[in-house]
């Protein structure tokens, strides 16, 4: 009696995944010396091919379902190893401002003409879950707050880049203001058009991360996210949430709109 052969993934999909498996890899092994030992150990062992991701993920590669499934679990081995390079005191590149992109660049999962346009007067920022002080904050309110401002690479995750400059409020500062627990794992935030992303805390808590309120020097306009952004450098596009309207600290995992169709969830650029 002859055994039944093993069903074959399509030669293009086995290339594709190739690819993304040998991006990720790289990326790690360029930063493999901020590492801790054990994790090294275990990236040493990884190879660039569909066994390593085999061997990674514990998958057996057979068709879009198998694949897709052990992606996902590379996908979470990724946001391990990027959340062990991260660190506190490593800032982004800063820029000179005769480098900013102007008028930057606008991206949503919707057209430019669709963003939503949400009256400063109006709008407030619902402040909840594991904070002393919930409440709603106008945009006077959070203008009393220490400002800062940096000329920072927005990277995207499509292949562009451009830089642009944006001030405001440290999240890190606005947490300690509300009573935030520190020791929370996640800031969650929801947004005026829909869309909702979410940061571990010491990223949240990284100097350059702030809740923008203006842009090149002027209040934030509509096309980039007005009337309050979040801006961080040290992270992908899509993990700086535009029209934010509430934002929650919890332990609870938030995932994001991006993150749960099988975007990386750290995003670090």
């Amino acid at each position: 009696m002859s055994s039944r052969p093993e069903p074959r993934m399509p030669r293009s999909l086995r290339a594709a995944l190739t690819d993304v498996l040998a991006d990720g890899l790289r990326s790690l092994r360029r930063n493999e010396s901020a590492l801790p030992d054990n994790a090294r150990r275990n990236l040493l062992r990884g190879s660039l091919s569909l066994g390593g991701l085999s061997l990674l993920s514990g998958c057996q590669l057979v068709d879009e379902a198998s694949v897709e499934s052990a992606l996902m679990k590379v996908s979470r081995f990724n946001d391990r190893a990027q959340a062990a390079l991260f660190g506190p005191d490593r800032l982004a590149p800063t820029y000179p401002d005769s480098m900013i992109v102007r008028p930057f660049p606008f991206n949503a999962f919707y057209g430019e003409e669709a963003a939503p346009d949400v009256a400063a007067d109006d709008w407030r920022l619902e402040v909840g879950g594991k904070v002393g002080d919930r409440g709603r904050w106008n945009l006077a309110a959070l203008r009393q707050l220490p400002q800062t401002a940096h000329t920072t690479r927005h990277i995207c995750v499509e292949g562009w880049s451009a830089i642009g400059n944006w001030g405001g409020v440290p999240l890190g500062t606005f947490l300690r203001r509300v009573g935030a627990d520190l020791g929370a794992k996640y800031v969650d935030f929801r947004c005026a058009d829909g869309y909702h992303t979410s940061l571990d805390m010491p990223t949240a808590l990284h100097p350059q991360t702030l809740l923008v309120l203006d842009q090149d020097g002027a209040p934030l306009p509509r096309r980039n996210g007005a009337p309050l952004k979040l801006r961080v450098p040290t992270k992908l596009g899509y993990k700086n949430p535009k029209h934010i309207v509430a934002l929650t600290v919890t332990d609870a995992y938030p995932g994001g709109y991006w993150e749960d169709q099988g975007y990386n969830w750290f995003g670090g650029s």
